[in-house]
């Protein structure tokens, strides 16, 4: 086969050319703006001071609009060369930061897994439990994560344990209802076939219940997981402390829109691999009939 024929080949080429689009409209329309104010001209002995503590360089050149590719192209360098130095609590590096949301998404993701799945099992097994639990899932469903901080940091008295409490009430619904609808919706003529082999009821549940239900329940995970990314940012720009989303809000109140830019790619990039890693995992426990 010629690889330059394929369709995934074609679509690489057009992505490529839309970027270059992209960073050329960006470069035409930042052009004009760029190398104007610069330094600490216009900063008062505080603000200079105040930069200094953040391990800012008040004196470095800075545009008065929108950065330019160019910029970027710097903050990127400089953010990837040491991504993980310490300087103190407001001052550490992407990948510092960027570690600490992984862990409460992984934390209260992993939470929301060993609820939602053996709980939506038997809400699925069960047509009197499916139709008793309905009413209190679609009420706490629509609710959103944040709306819960408050009442998290109240009981719970800790930022970083409210974060991953928020991870898990948000990650529990979809995985809960998904894997309740994968296990309702295995085939009938299956679980005939399982009683009448006269198999135990724990083993037609992993043999036959669980790989039919496997991909649904997959599904429900990569959407809680996507929704988890999208929360922590949130979260963290809430409590503050660390993470990728006390990042982006640190930097913004450092007046660094490059570094805000630089963070937001970072978001991006990470959740597009996130949700990558479980469509693999949904390819490999799907089935052909």
């Amino acid at each position: 086969m010629n690889i330059f024929k394929t369709l995934g080949f074609r679509a690489g080429i057009v992505s490529a050319l839309l970027l270059v689009v992209f960073v050329a409209i960006w470069y035409a329309a930042t052009a004009s703006s760029a190398g104007t104010g610069a330094g600490s001209a216009g900063m008062t002995a505080e603000q200079v001071e105040y930069q200094k503590m953040m391990g800012k360089d008040p004196g470095a050149a800075k545009a008065s609009g929108f950065p330019t590719p160019m910029q970027m192209g710097e903050t990127f360098v400089q953010q990837l060369r040491d991504p993980f130095y310490d300087r103190g609590p407001n001052d550490k590096g992407i990948a510092i930061q960027l570690g600490h949301s992984l862990a409460r998404v992984g934390l209260g993701f992993f939470l929301a897994c060993l609820v939602a799945i053996p709980l939506g099992f038997v809400i699925g097994m069960s047509p009197l439990l499916r139709r008793a639990f309905d009413p209190f899932i679609q009420v706490l469903k629509p609710i959103s994560p944040l709306a819960w901080m408050p009442l998290a940091l109240y009981t719970i008295k800790d930022s970083s344990t409210s974060g991953i409490f928020v991870i898990f009430i948000c990650s529990v619904w979809p995985m809960l209802i998904n894997t309740a609808f994968g296990v309702a919706s295995v085939k009938r003529e299956w679980l005939n076939v399982a009683s009448t082999l006269e198999v135990s009821p724990l083993r037609k549940a992993f043999q036959v219940i669980l790989p039919a239900a496997a991909p649904t329940i997959l599904t429900g995970m990569r959407i809680s997981m996507g929704i988890a990314w999208l929360v922590i940012v949130a979260a963290e720009m809430l409590v503050g402390g660390t993470g990728i989303g006390y990042f982006v809000w640190n930097e913004w109140n450092n007046l660094s829109l490059t570094n805000v830019i630089f963070a937001i790619l970072v978001i991006g990039v990470v959740g597009m691999l996130l949700d990558l890693a479980f469509a693999q995992l949904q390819k490999a426990v799907t089935y052909v009939e």
